[in-house]
């Protein structure tokens, strides 16, 4: 394993070394966690550079230095269309950006392999994130560069500081191939390589890590009813939650349930990407099954025809849309650690 060697090249290459603000953690603050269970990751703050003035290319320029198969994330709001190469986050792990007018923060841990897109603004204050260089149950522990307070990716909020308790809304996005994602968006902003920091983007710092059953940092609790890292879609409503593996999403394409009463479906047709609905329309909670021959989705109902936006295109419901929801998506050692009480789907 490399990990622990390069976490230290990359914390002496950002000559940052200074104790910042957030460097101890004091037992006088608010805090939801055990403190103790807040542990170095091995760079200072920021030692891990945000990138916060990001440019994007377009998918002509993107397939320069992207390959096929390498992972993206993609995100569409208010049809502002852009996409976050893995390659560039594993270096950054936390873009500050705005997209379709929305000030949000893509943030990505390697440790985890948790992607989640957060929006910005809390009680009217657009805060912009950095990496704090600690982490909570091996998952990416960010700070806010206006309070300082702690936040914890996997739980989506405040853990330590003055908005310790403070959700943030999650917005829906795609993990995807490349090559899925430009053929589903070809008008897709990229993000440059151009980020003002030297990295060696292509290479991963974490080597054979996704494919070795380690785990390197302390978490609370471990579960074997999966693998440590088997890929898995969480969903949570109401303290309610629930596992299900990628795997199987992938090859039944449509997996229709419910979660403490909310009627959801989840769509698949690429690798990798998966998208949480909510399944009510018109109050009537819709059964969607998988038709082979057109690649898209019908509901048992009414055999309207429905596309992978959530979108009736034919039938009786034509020019409905089904809500889409966000959710989580990594490793089942991470949300099975933040959620011990966990269900999963069989």
């Amino acid at each position: 394993m490399r990990i622990p060697l390069l976490v230290l090249i990359i914390a002496l290459v950002t000559v940052m070394l200074l104790p910042g603000p957030i460097a101890n953690l004091r037992a006088e603050e608010k805090y939801t966690v055990p403190l103790d269970q807040i542990v170095s990751g091995g760079p200072p703050p920021d030692g891990i550079p945000s990138i916060d003035s990001p440019r994007f290319v377009s998918v002509e320029e993107g397939d320069k230095f992207l390959g096929d198969s390498d992972k993206v994330i993609g995100i569409n709001i208010n049809g502002d269309i852009r996409t976050y190469p893995l390659q560039i986050l594993v270096w950054h792990e936390i873009v500050n950006d705005i997209i379709g007018g929305i000030p949000v923060a893509i943030t990505y841990c390697p440790l985890c392999f948790t992607n989640q897109v957060f929006n910005r603004t809390v009680n009217g204050t657009i805060l912009e994130f950095g990496t704090s260089g600690k982490l909570y149950n091996s998952n990416l522990v960010m700070y806010d560069r206006t309070s300082k307070s702690l936040w914890s990716q996997a739980l989506g909020g405040g853990i330590v500081g003055e908005y310790t308790g403070v959700k943030l809304e999650r917005l829906p996005f795609d993990l995807a191939y490349w090559k899925d994602w430009k053929q589903l968006y070809p008008q897709s902003k990229v993000l440059s390589k151009d980020t003002g920091s030297a990295r060696p983007y292509g290479a991963d710092p974490y080597g054979d890590y996704y494919s070795s059953s380690d785990i390197l940092f302390p978490v609370s609790i471990k579960d074997n009813r999966l693998e440590l890292k088997e890929i898995i879609v969480g969903l949570e409503n109401e303290g309610s939650y629930k596992a299900y593996k990628l795997q199987d999403i992938e090859k039944l394409k449509v997996i229709n349930d419910k979660l403490n009463n909310k009627s959801i479906t989840l769509f698949s047709l690429y690798p990798l990407m998966s998208r949480l609905f909510d399944s009510t329309v018109n109050g009537q909670a819709l059964i969607f099954q998988y038709n082979v021959t057109n690649n898209r989705f019908t509901d048992k109902q009414t055999g309207s025809i429905w596309d992978f936006e959530g979108k009736s295109i034919e039938g009786p419901l034509k020019g409905k849309q089904i809500v889409r929801l966000p959710f989580d998506q990594g490793y089942w050692f991470e949300w099975v650690a933040f959620h011990p009480e966990t269900r999963i789907y069989s």
